[in-house]
């Protein structure tokens, strides 16, 4: 038998008798149905068991029935019912049927409408109650409420003189707005409505017989109601003003009821760089508002004088230090003392102290005061949560413009304050309103790194005037400032955690690389405090901070200065120990022998990670009755993990001397239970793989004294790493998340390190990829399939013909899954299989193994495949047309004479000329114009008398013309200076195309050069002048004529001028290295072999003579040019007007 509570059961037998009664006139009715109204409204339903005991459909039909039995001449009743609907749905919390629903809004719609004015806000209210979240069910009853003389419209509208009537209109508007999830919004007629009526209230005054705590209550109800409105829409451009408008009154209701100040804001904000105008007037505080405190101690005012500080086009930092301690003298402790904080006011301290503990406010100001500034605070609170949803559903690009309203550029030097979210964080006395302020910064400095990239100020500052990027620079300073400011003077957790997650926004955000350095150091010096805070979240936090600035533009100057400081050997890993730290929760063991000259920021993640807690002081969250010794809470744990990735991946110069010990970390967290700790142990593992990867790749030394980590520690690192637990996370099938991460870590393996493993390692690693590709989860799949594609390029195994066919089989079957995601992933290893083939092919050792075991059966499967690829989407054509191109320069004659092989070239080819003519991505056909050229290379293929030959040079012109991107445009013209010999370009007419487009394509690139691909234009003019200088190689008698048209037409002096540029550009050029040395010589052997090619032709061919003769005059003419530049102009190259000064100009007028 269920247990059922007192409330239940006299719920129950009242449910029963308001069943049983009939409407009657007879007075005995109206008495019961009175008693058993008050018997109803009389109970607590806020136990757990009534709430469990009560059934939602008896609740519903008892409001029913109640419904049906109150007339709506007894408004007595009626207001009874309107407590009883209100008191069930706030304790009981249940979901309403739609039937009973559309009923009960009926009802009160009709009692709206018949009975006297003063029930009207009680059934406004009880209204609200029932449309509370269901705002799209009642969307028929909207055209009575919301439509031209609806009942909420006069209701809410600014000349109603009942301010209650007014504010519980406005209740029930937002109530309507608040929409449940995965139900359909507000219908668009009736937005507008919703809109620009919680607009109008917040934009109205309170008059002067207007109740403070009314029209307080007037204001929360309308914050709220545009809060919900803005959670469900998507703010469109185009609302004319209302954006500045609807900011403007948020702005100034942030400051709403603050001690001794009166905001003069203006009614509307324009999106503007520069710091918008609003002002303070500050007046006196009546005794009635704030009552004296008789004997209250005093603050001390800080001794020294303070120096006013010069502003004169330039921040000084050694100048804002004064201004800091007087704020920090201001916030010390809980006492704050707003009026003073707010500017230079003479009122003294001790005559307004407001503690910031959670009642918000000291009693001894009297409840009324006290309940006043309550009401004033959740109208600030309000405002910043509104903000914070505008933010959210406004384009970042259009928030943009309106910083300069919300974010200081410069510090508060004499004059009064600038109103801004920082003004709010710093100085407001509820620790909620402050993190609500911080919540909104943080919202607008997240996605900010493309509009804060123009921030510099590394030159000299300008004296004339003030840039947008200085004036940005000088925000970022200020908002560095503000926030250490902020962090130093913060008592409340919650508050602080806020201020700390802002400022690692903040340096996610700042191009720290533009600025004058100096702006990290003191958070990195702040921070350190907190690491060790009494809050996990704090410690949290801080972490996160600290991984934002070992991540952000790694590596930074500043930062691998700091990181570089040794831990001293006093026992707390380099943090200062300063008296006032009450909150260190704990005492740092003293480290280890050996371990002096380890980095503080690395010696904290590992004892973070690894030591189990020291000291009798808990967390939060702890349970009391379990072992002290206890490991760190698993969010920091993590964090201190995700600081350790990031600090390798950046920094990594700085900690590879501990390498095998960050190895022994990870093991030590993939032992453990916890599927979260071992993921962050692999993502280590891997970021230290491919850290080390990179190290190889460069050359370059990072910094003194720092070489390379040896090949045998690398070595012995993945011997550790492979025979640890990293082969059980790869079998843990019940985590794909962590097999993903740990296929990852098995392809971040260097390469000369894996071929000086142990042979039956090599096999272990092999075995497990091949195995996980036939995983059932997608990302396991995808994950492997991709370490094979990064292993078959390892210089043992892509030697290895075995292990290249089970790849190959493997990604065939890879290439049929149904994720797009693992289809992506086998094209990519797809085509770097078939590009170590092709390597192993070119090499004798392997050659015949390769050609043996590479049936004609796999090729011709591989080549399908590819093509079906090629028709997927565009993460998969790009790799899937770069494999086609290798495969089509793989096929040998014998195979194009076996059944079918033509029939599939065809397909290939056409797929290939349809990807670089379709409108695919630009590194779609980058890569289908780079698979042609790579297919012409095959000189078994029957270009130039195929049908799709003249589909594919004709594919190949248009993208080299009209092509927007540069790189296509180049790898196109490179395609077609691919075929070697005059008949692979077919008849007369084909070659003439060719030409024709190569000309037309260099005669264009001067003309409408995007500014992004003008840093291109030098590399395709030369490569369109090498594809030139191919074709006057190969051309025979029948070609000269729209050659010989070309030189002698009104473009030959430009063609002149572009060939000389392109010979002269290497040629003049003094302290060429090698590279460039060799590529300054094939370019005079390009045009050495078009010249002997020519006269050559004159020589056999006496018909042709006369055309000839011009086209070679014409080249000798480019040599001479060259000859005399360089003779003239040894230091730099040949200046040609019309080339170099049309680019100039569009240079110009692009930026």
């Amino acid at each position: 038998m269920e247990y059922a509570s007192p409330a239940d059961m006299l719920f129950r037998r009242y449910y029963d008798k308001l069943c049983s009664l009939t409407p009657s006139d007879h007075s005995s009715f109206k008495t019961e149905l009175n008693f058993l109204l008050d018997e109803l409204i009389s109970e607590n339903y806020s136990n757990n068991v009534t709430r469990d005991n009560i059934r939602p459909e008896d609740v519903c039909r008892l409001l029913l029935k109640a419904s049906q039995l109150v007339p709506f001449n007894q408004e007595h009743l009626v207001l009874k019912l309107c407590q009883l609907v209100n008191l069930l749905l706030n304790q009981l919390q249940f979901s309403m049927d739609g039937h009973t629903l559309n009923c009960l809004v009926s009802y009160y719609i009709q009692a709206l409408q018949t009975c006297s004015l003063w029930t009207h806000a009680d059934i406004l209210l009880a209204l609200s109650s029932l449309v509370c979240g269901n705002g799209p069910s009642c969307q028929q009853h909207l055209p009575n409420l919301l439509g031209q003389n609806g009942i909420l419209v006069i209701c809410s509208a600014p000349s109603q003189p009942d301010m209650e009537l007014r504010s519980a209109a406005i209740h029930c508007m937002a109530n309507f707005c608040l929409g449940a999830p995965g139900q359909p919004y507000l219908e668009e007629p009736y937005r507008e409505i919703y809109f620009r009526t919680f607009l109008q209230t917040l934009q109205t005054s309170k008059a002067p017989r207007v109740e403070e705590l009314v029209f307080c209550t007037l204001l929360q109800s309308a914050l709220k109601g545009m809060q919900c409105f803005l959670n469900g829409v998507k703010w469109k451009p185009g609302h004319g003003d209302d954006l500045g408008f609807l900011l403007a009154v948020l702005k100034k209701l942030m400051f709403y009821g603050l001690p001794g100040m009166i905001v003069e804001m203006p009614k509307i904000l324009y999106p503007a760089p520069l710091p918008q105008y609003d002002g303070v007037s500050v007046a006196k505080v009546s005794e009635e508002t704030v009552p004296a405190k008789p004997g209250g101690n005093k603050k001390k005012k800080p001794r020294g004088n303070v120096k006013k500080a010069e502003f004169e086009g330039k921040r000084v930092e050694k100048e804002e230090t004064a201004k800091d301690q007087k704020e920090l003298e201001l916030r010390q402790g809980g006492g704050r003392n707003p009026r003073e904080m707010m500017g230079n006011w003479s009122q003294k301290p001790s005559q307004l102290s407001w503690r910031s503990s959670e009642s918000e406010f000291s009693d001894t100001e009297g409840g009324a005061n006290a309940k006043l500034r309550l009401y004033q605070m959740r109208i600030r609170q309000g405002s910043l949560h509104c903000f914070l949803s505008l933010v959210k559903c406004v384009d970042k690009r259009v928030m943009f413009g309106f910083w300069s309203a919300f974010i200081p550029d410069t510090p508060p030097i004499g004059g009064p304050p600038c109103l801004t979210l920082l003004t709010v964080a710093l100085k407001d006395p509820s620790p909620k309103v402050r993190a609500g302020s911080l919540q909104v910064l943080s919202a607008l400095l997240e996605g900010s790194r493309l509009f804060l990239s123009s921030a510099e100020d590394t030159s000299a500052p300008r004296q004339a005037f003030t840039s947008f990027s200085a004036t940005l620079a000088s925000s970022l300073r200020e908002l560095h400032r503000s926030l250490s400011l902020a962090l130093m003077a913060e008592s409340s957790s919650q508050t602080l955690t806020q201020v700390i997650k802002c400022m690692a926004h903040l340096v996610c955000n700042t191009p720290y690389h533009r600025l004058r350095p100096g702006l990290l150091s003191p958070i990195w010096k702040q921070i350190q405090q907190y690491v060790r805070h009494r809050d996990v979240n704090v410690r949290v936090s801080s972490l996160t901070l600290l991984g934002a600035l070992v991540s952000a533009q790694a590596p930074l100057p500043e930062i691998q200065l700091l990181l570089q400081q040794p831990v001293t050997m006093s026992g707390d890993l380099g943090f200062p120990r300063e008296e006032h730290m009450s909150q260190n929760w704990r005492q740092q063991s003293p480290l280890e022998d050996g371990e002096e000259g380890i980095s503080w920021l690395l010696g904290l993640c590992l004892s973070l990670v690894t030591q189990p807690r020291e000291g009798s002081h808990s967390d939060s969250e702890t349970i009391p009755h379990l072992s002290p010794n206890l490991l760190e809470p698993s969010p920091v744990r993590l964090e201190a993990l995700q600081v350790l990735a990031h600090l390798v991946k950046g920094y990594f110069y700085l900690t590879q001397g501990w390498l095998l010990d960050l190895c022994q970390v990870s093991a030590c967290c993939l032992r453990e239970q916890d599927p979260s700790v071992q993921l962050h142990g692999t993502k280590l593992l891997e970021e230290l793989g491919t850290a080390i990867i990179q190290q190889y790749r460069t050359e370059e030394i990072i910094a003194e004294n720092i070489k390379h980590v040896p090949l045998c520690k690398v070595i012995q690192f993945w011997t550790e790493v492979l025979s640890g637990p990293l082969t059980t996370a790869l079998q843990n099938e019940q985590h794909p998340t962590l097999q993903t991460s740990a296929c990852d870590t098995l392809s971040s393996i260097l390469p000369q390190a894996f071929r000086k493993l142990p042979e039956k390692t090599q096999m272990l690693c092999m075995t497990m990829l091949l195995g996980l590709t036939y995983s059932e989860n997608s990302l396991v799949k995808a994950a492997s399939v991709r370490a094979l594609g990064v292993y078959i390029l390892f210089p043992g195994l892509s030697e290895d013909v075995m292990f290249m066919l089970d790849s190959a089989n493997v990604i065939l079957t890879a290439l049929e899954d149904h994720s797009p995601n693992v289809r992506a992933k086998a094209a990519w290893s797809l085509g770097n299989l078939t590009d170590a083939i092709i390597v192993n092919i070119s090499r004798e050792s392997v050659a015949i193994d390769f050609q043996n075991e590479l049936s004609s059966g796999l090729l011709l499967k591989l080549v399908k495949s590819s093509i079906q690829a090629s028709k997927d989407k565009d993460r998969v054509k790009s790799n899937a047309v770069r494999a086609l191109g290798n495969l089509l320069h793989l096929v040998q004659p014998q195979q194009l004479e076996q059944p079918g092989f033509e029939e599939v070239l065809e397909q290939g080819m056409c797929a290939l000329v349809d990807t670089v003519q379709g409108d695919a991505t630009m590194k779609v056909r980058w890569n289908a114009c780079y698979a042609l050229g790579n297919a012409f290379k095959n000189p078994a293929l029957p270009l130039g008398t195929a049908s799709w030959s003249a589909k594919a040079y004709s594919a190949l012109s248009c993208a080299v013309v009209s092509c927007k991107n540069f790189k296509v445009r180049i790898k196109s013209a490179a395609a077609l200076s691919t075929p070697s010999s005059r008949a692979q370009y077919g008849n007369s007419c084909q070659f003439a195309q060719v030409w024709v487009a190569i000309t037309k394509a260099l005669e264009n690139s001067k003309e409408g050069v995007d500014f992004l691909e003008y840093r291109y234009h030098t590399s395709l003019c030369a490569q369109l002048c090498q594809s030139l200088l191919h074709l006057l190689s190969l051309c025979q008698p029948q070609d000269l004529g729209t050659i010989q048209g070309t030189v002698t037409g009104s473009f030959g002096s430009s063609l002149m001028g572009f060939l000389v540029n392109y010979l002269v550009d290497d040629v003049s050029r003094e302290g060429k290295g090698n590279e460039e040395e060799n590529q300054s010589q094939e370019r005079m052997k390009g045009m050495a072999d078009a010249l002997g090619a020519l006269r050559k032709l004159a020589n056999e061919k006496e018909g042709c003579s006369a055309g000839v003769d011009i086209v070679i005059e014409f080249l000798e003419g480019v040599v001479t040019n060259v000859t005399n530049d360089k003779q003239m102009n040894p230091l730099g190259p040949l200046s040609v007007p019309h080339a170099s000064q049309d680019h100039t100009d569009q240079t110009t007028q692009a930026t």
